[in-house]
């Protein structure tokens, strides 16, 4: 069901675990559908895998897995050996690592026939666009980090009718790494990946 949603703020929390990595994440309230958290890593610590899921009052649930080496030495999931899941469906994900601009750089999806794309604004902010069809116009929902520390929080505001699928897939993106959609933003991750596990290969 399509559905016009207010503009909502989502607000970073951090928990320490007794045992295993802390958990990080976002959590608020929108208007029309609920309540709306987002968790990473979340589940029980597995080697060689991390994750992000979204769980809403009036969402579906949506994870964001990645597998590999790399995942030791990081805090939330990155776009590179991704799997990504909404309910029980599988996201088809692919991207353009070589391309020049933002918009050529993002990611497409496709889910339950529909075509997704998530394209950075800048370092701080993106933006989730569902495209038109011959039945439905489409929608856009930007999503806008600000603030430092325990301050921080996510600004949600969309342009159009969303589904909720929209939002679980746009709220899921603020805890999941997205810097290779941007080309310095792929030169800096590359160069923390290194240091990280250099750093890790010392302790």
């Amino acid at each position: 069901m399509h559905t016009t949603i207010s503009p909502f703020t989502l607000a970073y929390w951090k928990e320490k675990q007794p045992a295993g990595r802390t958990k990080f994440g976002w959590e608020g309230t929108s208007p029309e559908l609920g309540d709306i958290r987002v968790v990473y890593p979340a589940g029980p610590d597995a080697p060689n895998a991390i994750v992000t899921d979204v769980r809403g009052a009036l969402i579906p649930t949506a994870t964001f897995e990645t597998r590999g080496v790399h995942t030791d030495v990081v805090s939330m999931p990155t776009l590179n050996r991704a799997t990504l899941r909404v309910g029980d469906g599988l996201v088809r994900m692919s991207r353009n690592r070589w391309a020049l601009t933002h918009r050529g750089r993002s990611l497409h999806m496709t889910y339950l026939g529909d075509a997704y794309r998530l394209t950075a604004i800048n370092r701080r902010a993106y933006k989730l666009s569902r495209q038109p069809d011959a039945e439905d116009p489409g929608v856009v929902i930007t999503v806008r980090l600000s603030g430092l520390g325990s301050g921080r929080k996510a600004t949600v505001q969309a342009a159009g009718r969303v589904l909720p699928a929209d939002v679980s897939l746009a709220a899921l993106f603020s805890g999941v790494d997205r810097s290779v959609l941007t080309r310095r933003g792929a030169v800096r991750a590359g160069f923390s990946r290194i240091f990280n596990f250099w750093a890790e290969s010392q302790s």
